[in-house]
């Protein structure tokens, strides 16, 4: 039965990262990925359970993803992080990441719930871990301040889809800061 449910999962996942999340509809679903809503809510529990299910796969491969630029100082994970976030291969994936964000924010017993937060602590984590003194109020403002640089940026990035006015705007800001 795990195998079964894996590959749904898998497959619900696929269709969620090309149709989103906000209509999801088990039917629809079910019928584009070879299921029926009966199965689906047999082997998720409910919509909620499988709408969990599909937010916890984007965050992990978020994770996978952006561990990957681990090492290094505060400005070359910024950097590494920014290019990860600018390259088109994940559009999909934050437009889902954002679209989980937003929905924690806005209905946060939902299925959604703790999403945001979560999302929040996961970058805070890796731009920690990039800091020699991470300890210290001052480095968490400098990683806060790199955050909020770089999510604003994805919303801009996801809004119009300019890549070389928000990665210059990144770069401008962080140069500021001396960060780049």
């Amino acid at each position: 039965m795990t195998d079964r449910r894996d590959d749904l999962l898998r497959q619900a996942y696929a269709y969620a990262l090309e149709h989103g999340l906000a209509d999801l509809s088990l039917r629809p679903l079910a019928a584009a990925i070879g299921s029926s809503p009966r199965v689906l809510l047999f082997l998720f529990g409910s919509k909620d359970g499988l709408v969990r299910e599909l937010l916890a796969r984007a965050r992990a491969d978020e994770l996978a993803l952006l561990d990957r630029v681990r090492g290094g100082g505060l400005a070359e994970v910024a950097e590494a992080v920014w290019s990860w976030l600018a390259a088109p291969e994940h559009r999909a994936l934050l437009t889902l990441w954002l679209e989980g964000y937003s929905r924690s924010l806005l209905a946060p017993d939902g299925p959604w719930a703790d999403f945001a937060r979560a999302a929040v602590q996961d970058w805070l984590d890796i731009l920690a871990d990039a800091q020699p003194s991470s300890d210290t109020v001052e480095a968490e403002a400098e990683r806060t301040l790199v955050l909020a640089v770089l999510r604003g940026a994805l919303l801009d990035l996801l809004a119009t889809g300019d890549v070389e006015r928000t990665s210059r705007a990144v770069r401008t800001i962080m140069a500021e800061y001396g960060q780049t």
